[in-house]
């Protein structure tokens, strides 16, 4: 189920073809820069173009497509400068999750992140890459239940949803899987500790991991980003 779609709402087709390109473009199977059409995509769910144009519209909002009147619809590029303000964002609320968390951390809280820890280093004993990458988002969501904010989650979602499409073109989440789980240690044990500085440090050094990969991919990829503008 998508991040638009509640629990327990019905169903769309509208839905549906947004959970399908969704996905394509989070996997990069449709790549920055490739070409999609409300035709093609409406003869593949054999629909008319009115749904197709409405999940359009949604991938439009969460910053995935680029739509312009008279010109093909296409995956959107990378922009460097969207990338900078996504984690800017990201990063200042990580730092108040991580700040309530530690104060609001409970025996119940301690249990649910040693749990969730337990998921994620079995996911890498059975090297499975895409049930860790739902475990990731899981286990920033459950700091965020801690803390008690949990409307943070939604905004951490969609910008560590921008900077992952951008990273699967560099190391991949299998070879990256022992570091990421070791920061999520470290950061649920300060939690835990109630040491709201030390999960505030380990956190930001868990975002920062991702700038030399970010760098790189920049410069050797650079046909999947937006031209700066003159």
């Amino acid at each position: 189920m998508d991040q638009v779609t509640q629990l327990g709402e019905r169903r769309t087709t509208v839905d549906d073809i947004f959970d399908l390109l969704h996905e394509e473009i989070l996997s990069l199977r449709l790549r920055p820069g490739d070409k999609i059409s409300e035709a093609d995509i409406a003869a593949r769910f054999g629909v008319s173009r009115q749904p197709v144009r409405d999940a359009f519209s949604r991938l439009a909002n969460l910053d995935l497509l680029l739509i312009r009147p008279q010109r093909a619809t296409e995956v959107k590029r990378f922009s460097m400068k969207e990338i900078v303000k996504s984690r800017f964002v990201r990063a200042a609320v990580e730092r108040e999750v991580l700040r309530h968390a530690a104060a609001q951390c409970d025996t119940a809280g301690a249990a649910r992140l040693d749990e969730a820890l337990a998921r994620q280093d079995r996911a890498i004993f059975e090297r499975d890459v895409e049930g860790f990458g739902t475990l990731d988002y899981e286990f920033h969501k459950t700091l965020c239940e801690i803390a008690g904010i949990d409307f943070a989650f939604d905004i951490i979602m969609t910008e560590k949803a921008k900077v992952d499409r951008l990273c699967m073109l560099g190391l991949s989440k299998e070879d990256r899987m022992p570091e990421l789980v070791a920061d999520h240690r470290a950061i649920a044990e300060a939690v835990k500790a109630h040491d709201a500085g030390r999960a505030i440090k380990i956190g930001m050094l868990h975002l920062s991991r991702l700038d030399k990969t970010i760098e790189s991919i920049s410069q050797n990829s650079a046909h999947y980003f937006e031209l700066p503008a003159a």
